[in-house]
């Protein structure tokens, strides 16, 4: 049987506006529909109890009671921190287990990506009037600095948002209705993340999410969501399928800008070797440190 992710994706055309107000809740608050009650689902979607019964029906599930158990296995899964995976015995060949993992990882990330909203992302990202402002969670770093770093050698106005609260308030201040917020996070989602994104939205930013699940609260803030598969082969969660979709992104945002970008990696390279950033910058071959002279020689006249 799908779990309750595949079933939400497959059904998303056939929803009603009633049944996506209640998605929505799923989406922001599962743990509302793990441990809540039917009459508590409907009042956080205004709605009524029949109606979180036929989304539950409709999804494949013997009512609410099948659904919510659903969700709570899910979230079991999901919400199973390092401290638990490392207590389990680990893999006889890591390595294969690591090959297998990763491999899955990449090929459900690219089969659940929507091609649509690859172009409306990319749409958003490309337009130089609209600054890029990329905010990610402590695990999922590695995929905003790869995305940022990247992205910024393609066009200007791109931010890293980090640290505190204050930090980025500090830095999100300056963000403009319209301008583009690129949230990166999986399960366990960082409070002051999603608060952060929130607020970005509310000021008119338009949101686009880098996330796990349907059932993350960075989907119900996004205008696109894309889903990372980030299972791990062991206690940790993988950034391979995360960092595999900022590739993309960047690459089809670089075929999308490719002759404004030209002129933009030009000033870039010339940036490096001005300032001797690179040690190949001389072609290939690194530079030899020079040798302090011996004592001998020091001494030589």
């Amino acid at each position: 049987m799908n779990g309750v992710v595949e079933r939400i994706k497959s059904e998303a055309d056939r929803l009603t506006a009633t049944e996506r107000k209640i998605a929505a809740v799923l989406a922001d608050e599962p743990h509302t529909v793990a441990f809540g009650t039917v009459a508590e689902v409907a009042r956080r979607a205004g709605t009524s109890g029949p109606s979180v019964v036929r989304l539950a029906t409709k999804l494949g599930y013997e009512g609410f009671v099948g659904l919510q158990a659903a969700v709570q296995a899910e979230l079991t899964a999901l919400l199973g921190p390092a401290r638990d995976r490392i207590r389990q015995r680990p893999p006889s060949d890591i390595v294969g287990r690591a090959h297998d993992t990763e491999v899955a990882n990449l090929a459900q990330t690219f089969d659940n990506l929507d091609r649509d909203a690859l172009r409306r992302a990319v749409d958003l990202l490309a337009d130089p009037a609209r600054r890029v402002w990329i905010h990610s969670g402590l695990l999922t770093a590695p995929v905003g600095a790869v995305l940022a770093t990247t992205m910024a050698q393609l066009r200007p106005a791109v931010t890293l948002l980090g640290g505190s609260n204050t930090t980025v308030g500090l830095a999100g201040a300056d963000l403009c209705p319209g301008d583009v917020v690129v949230a990166v996070d999986i399960h366990r989602y960082e409070r002051s993340l999603v608060r952060a994104v929130s607020w970005a939205r509310n000021r008119g930013a338009e949101v686009v999410a880098l996330t796990d699940s349907p059932l993350s609260p960075l989907a119900g803030l996004a205008a696109e969501t894309f889903f990372i598969s980030a299972r791990g082969a062991g206690p940790f969660d993988s950034m391979v399928g995360g960092v595999a979709l900022a590739n993309l992104l960047v690459a089809a945002t670089a075929a999308k800008v490719r002759h404004a970008a030209a002129g933009r990696l030009d000033a870039v390279e010339g940036a490096w070797r001005s300032l001797d950033s690179l040690v190949a910058s001389d072609g290939g071959r690194p530079a030899r440190p020079e040798r302090p002279p011996s004592s001998a020689e020091a001494a030589t006249p």
